[in-house]
């Protein structure tokens, strides 16, 4: 395949290779090869993608492009936006010209402040692998309406914005997997309004995406707020997810469900799963807020130093057979000021079972449940907890059922469960 150096590029760091890149785009057979490298870009390529037919930039993981202007590195524009992911909805240039558009084995190095890594637009099956983003500001932003996204074994690293960014987009099936996203400063993985369904980010390590001094964020951070479609059919699975506990608000995953005014039934968005996570070091390891049909299972929970999980205003939520402890393996840290607790307030038709909770300290109690209506709280352990290990607030027509719940600490003096108001609740 021709490399890239045959249309003019130099790898030296010094030379603009833009107007080389545009010359293979215009004139080569569609791979973009780069021998080892620093190919320099002030400004950024656009990948015309009806003009240029199927494109591939392949790095072989030798070759760094370094974007030393505003805006993306690479900015892909397809015109695959009325059709969906059905094969009957394409449009004939569109899987003549434009299918699968891929990056593969290349680094990406920001050296200006608003320097983004990959933005994509208006594909289909656009596949990013193998890549290592660094230094920009976001890493892969994906804008206005795409289908059928894949990134996988990619190491997006230390970016001063966004790891991979969902940003006011239409975008139906996605996979984010396999992948190292972590110190980036405005968040993991985020969602800001737009319209997303299918999206599964499995089997990555995602960790310490916020910054101290930054506006609150999430590893994973799902914002309907100001959405009339909001994002739903999720699942996170399989996942390393967590630090930084010194960032305030900082939060694993959170979800902001509610949308066009918080109208229910009409944008209180969900089908989430999580399953068979581990999490630790933040302030929150779980954030619900305005969900409905969520199921949070078999995840391990520790160093919630405000709450290992907290559910407002949701609906149909499920948390069953997790683990959150207080492990003394990690008492070097400064876990012992988190609190670790579980807070369930202003939700309804809810299950919670199974779950063992363990260690609860500084906390009203180690599960708090406050103004809710028909919740099935029923089979969990709750163990050496302070305060109360189970303490409802104002909840009615709920069950309460088959719970243990001891205190065997030297000198506890912890209630095992304390009721306040309500009404029409079966508690045994």
């Amino acid at each position: 395949m021709p490399e890239v150096q045959n249309y003019g590029a130099v790898g030296d760091g010094k030379t603009d290779c833009a107007e080389a890149l545009e010359h293979a785009l215009r004139d080569g057979e569609g791979v973009l090869d780069f021998p080892r490298g620093d190919y320099l870009l002030s400004r950024t390529v656009v990948v015309d993608l009806d003009k240029t037919g199927f494109t591939a930039f392949e790095g072989h993981g030798t070759a760094r492009i370094v974007m030393a202007g505003p805006g993306p590195a690479l900015k892909f524009v397809g015109t695959h936006v009325k059709g969906s992911a059905a094969p009957e909805t394409f449009e004939a240039n569109v899987w003549r010209n434009q299918r699968m558009p891929i990056v593969d084995g290349l680094e990406f190095v920001g050296t200006h402040a608003e320097a983004d890594a990959i933005e994509v637009e208006g594909t289909m099956m656009f596949t990013v692998t193998r890549t290592l983003i660094t230094r920009c500001r976001h890493g892969i932003r994906l804008v206005n309406r795409n289908r059928n996204i894949l990134i996988s074994d990619c190491h997006i690293y230390h970016n001063t914005g966004i790891g991979v960014f969902y940003d006011n987009l239409s975008l139906h099936q996605s996979n984010i997997v396999g992948s190292h996203i972590s110190y980036c400063d405005g968040g993991g993985i985020v969602f800001r309004g737009g319209d997303v369904r299918n999206v599964h980010i499995g089997t990555c390590d995602i960790e310490s995406n916020h910054s101290p001094d930054g506006a609150p964020t999430a590893n994973v951070l799902i914002d309907c707020s100001g959405s009339t479609n909001g994002t739903a059919e999720v699942a996170i699975t399989g996942c390393t997810i967590q630090h930084n506990s010194k960032s305030p608000e900082s939060a694993n995953i959170r979800i902001l469900g509610r949308g066009d005014e918080g109208k229910e039934g009409r944008a209180t968005w969900g089908h989430v799963t999580i399953a068979a996570n581990v999490f630790s070091d933040v302030r929150t390891n779980i954030h619900l807020k305005g969900c409905r049909d969520v199921a949070v299972t078999g995840n391990t929970f520790w160093m919630g130093f405000d709450h290992s999980l907290l559910v407002e205003d949701c609906i149909a939520v499920v948390v069953a057979d997790n683990v959150l402890d207080r492990n003394p393996a990690y008492s070097h840290t400064n876990a012992a000021s988190g609190t670790n607790r579980l807070i369930i307030r202003n939700s309804r038709d809810c299950t919670i079972t199974g779950n063992h909770i363990q260690g609860v300290h500084h906390a009203e109690a180690g599960l708090l449940v406050e103004r809710c209506d028909r919740m099935h709280i029923a089979n969990n352990t709750l163990l050496d907890n302070d305060n109360v290990g189970l303490l409802l607030r104002d909840v009615k027509r709920s069950r309460v059922a088959g719970n243990f719940i001891r205190d065997d600490r030297d000198g506890a003096k912890s209630e095992a469960m304390k009721v306040v108001g309500g009404s029409d609740n079966e508690i045994v």
